[in-house]
């Protein structure tokens, strides 16, 4: 079972000329009105801030359809198009539960129990992550700093590419806009057998120092490796034999798995809607207050499509998750509302693009611009 990281003061490495400690600026009124209005929403709907059944129902629909595409697939489709089609269904199912189990249980949001919560969270190392080195990264480093460079671990993909203009710029990198999508493809097994490894070997991600896994979280993250090498590889060989059909089914599920999950978090932050904050200079805080940086950096796509937001788990009211991010997102289509009735009062944006297309075609206009496409 996953157990949660250990509190620990960051130690950071800033960039020539940069302070040695992040800080915010001073905290306006905004923060304290977006909590107070959500609360009353809560207050007066009696509803509770998790999941509750709701949720175990939909992890139910979306643990079922991961279970039947991989015995389908394993066991019963016998031409190309029927094992094609089973593994662009089983790479979509994996991809939902990280939207919408692992990541609501990853914030303590899924339920009220805590055993609940680590179980949800749990569920990424059964896909060969590690919920240890996810927190660290994700909760410590992203949500603190989203689009903060060199702290913000999330923005920084060097060399393969370039999401912010902390990085070196590569030649390969004006072309990024479209061999993006193709290295997409590598994101589940890099995730899987390099990353989590390279950081328990390194202690770092980004430019915070994240301590090593001890007792049961570093069973738990070996035991997951373990129990992911089983179902991705060491079963279907075994059923199937050593082939390259095998090994071409597993990079197509690669693909759509890693396609997924990595446009739907690109979409939030790296676009041309979203700001990227320096690293402040010795003695400067940042130019934000907490709120303040979350809603610059952080921008909503497709909130009018129900089925945009079933399946990403309520990602695409990503404003609403960054300042609630232990409230369950099937509360965030209700809370939206509030949080930009409040924001407008307070006169700060609140960013969104209309559809996923709208939100698409900015990700490559950033990409374009950040990788020199624009200037060369």
């Amino acid at each position: 079972m996953a157990t949660s990281a250990p509190k620990t003061r960051p130690v950071w490495t800033p960039p020539p000329g940069g302070n040695t400690a992040l800080k915010y600026g001073r905290e306006s009124t905004l923060i304290g009105d977006l909590r107070t209005a959500v609360s009353a929403y809560f207050d007066e709907t009696g509803h509770a801030r998790d999941g509750g059944w709701r949720m175990i129902a939909k992890s139910a629909v979306i643990l079922t359809w991961t279970a039947t595409s991989y015995f389908l697939l394993l066991f019963w489709a016998e031409t190309w198009w029927q094992s094609v089609a089973l593994a662009i269904s089983l790479a979509l199912a994996l991809a939902g539960i990280g939207f919408c189990i692992q990541h609501d249980g990853g914030h303590g949001a899924y339920s009220s129990n805590p055993a609940l919560n680590r179980l949800a969270a749990f569920t990424l190392d059964l896909m060969g992550g590690s919920s240890y080195m996810w927190d660290q990264k994700h909760n410590v480093l992203h949500h603190t700093y989203p689009n903060v460079l060199h702290a913000d671990d999330d923005i920084t993909q060097a060399p393969w590419l370039r999401l912010s203009e902390s990085d070196p710029l590569l030649p390969a990198h004006r072309h990024q806009w479209w061999y993006s999508w193709l290295l997409y493809a590598i994101i589940p097994p890099k995730w899987i057998f390099v990353d989590d490894f390279n950081r328990l070997k390194t202690e770092r991600a980004a430019a915070r120092r994240v301590p090593r896994p001890k007792g049961r979280a570093l069973v738990t993250l070996f035991v997951g490796k373990a129990l992911a090498m089983i179902w991705i590889l060491i079963l279907p060989f075994a059923v199937h034999g050593l082939s390259l059909g095998v090994l071409g089914i597993y990079l197509l599920v690669a693909w759509v798995w890693g396609a997924a999950l990595a446009t739907t978090f690109q979409l939030a932050h790296c676009n041309d809607a979203a700001e990227f904050t320096p690293w402040p200079a010795v003695g400067e805080p940042m130019g934000h207050a907490w709120a303040e940086q979350q809603l610059a950096t952080t921008v909503n796509f497709s909130a009018d499509s129900a089925v945009v937001t079933w399946y990403v788990g309520g990602l695409n009211y990503q404003i609403e998750h960054h300042l609630f991010p232990r409230v369950c997102h099937l509360h965030y289509p209700a809370i939206s509302g509030i949080v930009r009735k409040v924001c407008a009062e307070h006169g700060v944006e609140y960013r969104t693009h209309g559809t996923m297309l709208d939100a698409v075609r900015s990700h490559v206009a950033h990409l374009k611009r950040v990788g020199g496409h624009a200037a060369a």
